[in-house]
């Protein structure tokens, strides 16, 4: 079982609109860009997960716009400080309340990808916390469910977040290295720890980290 935190402090803005936004993007972006942006250019290094390869929902097919060579905006919530203008990241959705997010940073040696991957889980082993110290009205609990043998690594986090006007948010994340490569999986829905799909998302995260090069 993972180990769980449950602080209550006060929390952020941004996490409801980081975190809100996981449902949102699913219906604004599925609207706004066609399923044949769905594709992923053969050329593209390192390469992105496919669609099929996210936690599968029961009632929808898996969408992708793009791989955009810049930090997503908004940030996510947990690791957005932290990326690098370097960064190129992808992001899916699906017809309902689900989407997710990769990002991914070449750094310029192993050290460096290293010491950028510790600062991620450091950042994500906060995050309740720091959520909650920035909003009063933010209550947060995480999970640390734990490092997956992939590559050189990869570690992946819960993260439930509920407001008190009564949204409920669940989010899964994972860092992973392979070499000088660095790569953040974001999944999210409305929901709790009970509707997290953490063995799906386990297996996306060791295939993101496979397909890095």
């Amino acid at each position: 079982m993972g180990e769980t935190m449950h602080v209550r402090t006060r929390g952020i803005r941004t996490t409801v609109a980081a975190l809100a936004a996981l449902a949102a993007l699913a219906g604004v972006t599925a609207a706004a860009l066609p399923a044949a942006a769905a594709t992923t250019p053969a050329s593209d290094t390192p390469r992105f997960l496919e669609p099929a390869e996210l936690p599968p929902h029961p009632a929808s097919p898996w969408y992708a716009g793009p791989v955009t060579a810049r930090q997503p905006d908004p940030l996510p919530v947990c690791v957005g400080d932290a990326l690098p203008s370097i960064a190129s990241h992808r992001s899916y959705w699906t017809e309902y309340d689900t989407n997710a997010q990769q990002i991914t940073v070449v750094e310029r040696s192993e050290q460096r990808a290293k010491d950028f991957a510790a600062l991620l889980r450091k950042d994500l082993a906060g995050c309740a916390k720091k959520l909650m110290e920035q909003d009063p009205d933010i209550t947060a609990t995480q999970k640390n469910y734990g490092r997956l043998d992939v590559e050189e690594g990869a570690h992946v986090y819960g993260l439930h977040t509920a407001s008190a006007w009564g949204s409920s948010d669940i989010g899964l994340f994972s860092v992973g290295r392979d070499g000088t490569t660095v790569t953040v999986v974001r999944w999210g829905q409305m929901g709790t720890f009970q509707h997290a799909q953490v063995s799906d998302f386990k297996a996306t995260t060791v295939t993101a980290v496979n397909k890095l090069y």
